[in-house]
């Protein structure tokens, strides 16, 4: 933007014209994600603490003194801190919402719920560019901060649903509060607390959790360690999901499309990346579609192929053209735009909703902080190291469009990954998907989860408690308690 750079950047006598250069470009996009990192491994004791519920709201208003700082000065440095806390905010809810989706979600839409998350990213990056367009031309402060201050309304929005949520029932019977948890699972079902399936759906949770908490607290340091959940298998394929969206090189269209396309000589770069944030909003809405019906693992395998295919044409063409190649730019754009159709159709809702259920109760939160911090970590350090490598001058790699070749090579690692360490878990519950992951290899999990389904397959220890609740021809509850030797263990309340 003009009144932006005359701000922010530095003047250039030669062109006598402002400038931003590539070290406060880098220091201005990637500070949020930095942010981010922080805040998402903050995640896990937040939420651990005061619930999935309340850790969303209070990081949201941390979000909201970013925003306020952002808003308020001309001053790169408090803009700066303003990035910053609101990354905190960021990272954090980001951390917490899809846990509380996927505890809370009904096992034949997890998939669905989840991945509208990334859907309600995809949209907001397309309001974003379509207000940055809007104010592009203000010749006042007002250019930038409209756009950053209509995020207050969009958080404004999450606080307001969240305070009418019910609380992750899966939390709550960690506390020992199983009333609630009850009621949250009715509220969850849209039934009454006295339903069958309150019942059932009780009963699978404490049960797995009695049998997780058995095998003793679970550490960071736990969370890469195999045992007979292979936990660290599971961990390390959270986070490789994570770092993959990021290293797919996305971000280096929704951080830096704008001044990608000016500077392949792309008219109108500011509608040119409206459009692409159209695409990804579609693909992403035809993506959360398909989750539960298509399943992950293909979906993953296919996005995988065709970001890789794309963004191998993206870097030949921007190799070859010159900046007065009409009809190269437009083949350029139009393969830009089927990469990020694939991203959204694969990596963008699936990373969420994958590393939402892989894990086990017993290190959901931790993982979770430790994949969406790989996320943010990844996307620093691109969000950092982009302008270097693809800005010319001093300093400076200067690949423009060659940048792609990277990505693409990364590509490559992805459809192996997806294919070798990431299962099909459609349609299976949390605990079921414990039951898949001790007893499969990841090229037989969608035979194997077939089975699940068909023969309905739970935890020993829900059937030993099913069987002995129908004994007793009365609805029971596991109640979590602590015997005469200090360790835990279920009791029965009629």
């Amino acid at each position: 933007m003009p009144y932006w750079l005359t701000i922010f950047g530095d003047y250039d006598a030669a062109t006598d014209s402002y400038l931003l250069s590539s070290q406060t470009s880098a220091v201005v996009t990637a500070i949020l994600t930095l942010g981010c990192l922080f805040g998402a491994l903050g995640g896990y004791p937040v939420g651990d603490t005061i619930g999935r519920r309340w850790g969303v709201i209070l990081f949201i208003c941390i979000f909201f003194v970013g925003v306020a700082l952002q808003t308020a000065g001309e001053n790169l440095g408090i803009f700066i801190a303003g990035r910053i806390i609101a990354g905190l905010g960021i990272g954090g809810t980001s951390a917490l919402l899809p846990t509380y989706q996927s505890e809370c979600a009904p096992r034949r839409i997890r998939g669905f719920l989840v991945a509208a998350y990334q859907w309600n990213i995809a949209f907001g990056q397309f309001i974003a560019a379509i207000a940055v367009n809007g104010t592009k031309d203000i010749n006042g402060p007002a250019c930038y901060r409209i756009p950053i201050a209509i995020q207050l309304i969009w958080g404004a929005v999450i606080v307001g649903g969240f305070l009418c949520f019910p609380e992750s029932p899966r939390w709550l019977i960690t506390k020992g509060r199983e009333e609630e948890a009850q009621r949250s699972i009715a509220r969850i079902f849209a039934t009454n607390v006295d339903s069958p399936i309150v019942a059932e759906e009780y009963a699978e949770i404490a049960a797995n959790l009695h049998h997780e908490r058995s095998l003793g607290k679970a550490s960071f340091l736990d969370c890469f360690r195999n045992d007979e959940s292979r936990t660290g298998f599971r961990m390390w394929t959270g986070i490789g999901v994570q770092a993959g969206g990021q290293l797919a090189g996305i971000n280096f269209i929704l951080y830096y499309g704008t001044t990608f396309f000016t500077n392949a000589g792309i008219k109108n770069p500011f509608t040119t990346t409206i459009a692409v944030n159209v695409i990804h909003v579609g693909f992403t809405t035809i993506g959360m579609c398909l989750t539960d019906r298509v399943g992950r693992r293909p979906l993953l395998i296919l996005g995988s192929i065709i970001i890789c295919v794309t963004q191998l044409i993206v870097a030949i063409t921007g190799t070859i053209i010159d900046s007065e190649n009409q009809a190269g730019q437009k083949v350029l754009v139009a393969f830009v735009c089927i990469f990020v159709a694939g991203f959204g159709l694969s990596y963008g809702p699936l990373c969420w909703v994958i590393t939402s259920e892989v894990y086990p109760n017993s290190i959901r939160s931790k993982a979770m902080s430790l994949s969406t911090a790989s996320n943010y970590l990844c996307a620093f350090g691109l969000a950092w190291g982009t302008p270097y490598m693809v800005d010319s001058g001093p300093g400076n790699a200067g690949l423009g469009s060659k940048v792609f070749f990277i990505w693409s090579g990364v590509c490559v690692v992805l459809i192996a990954y997806a294919i070798f360490m990431v299962p099909e878990t459609k349609g299976l519950s949390l605990e079921q998907i414990d039951i898949l992951y001790r007893n499969s290899s990841i090229l037989g999990s969608n035979k194997y989860r077939k089975q699940i389904l068909a023969d309905n397959i739970h935890d020993d220890t829900l059937e030993a408690y099913q069987q002995q609740s129908k004994a007793h021809k009365g609805v029971a509850h596991l109640i979590e308690d602590t015997n005469k030797d200090g360790k835990p263990e279920l009791r029965e309340l009629a």
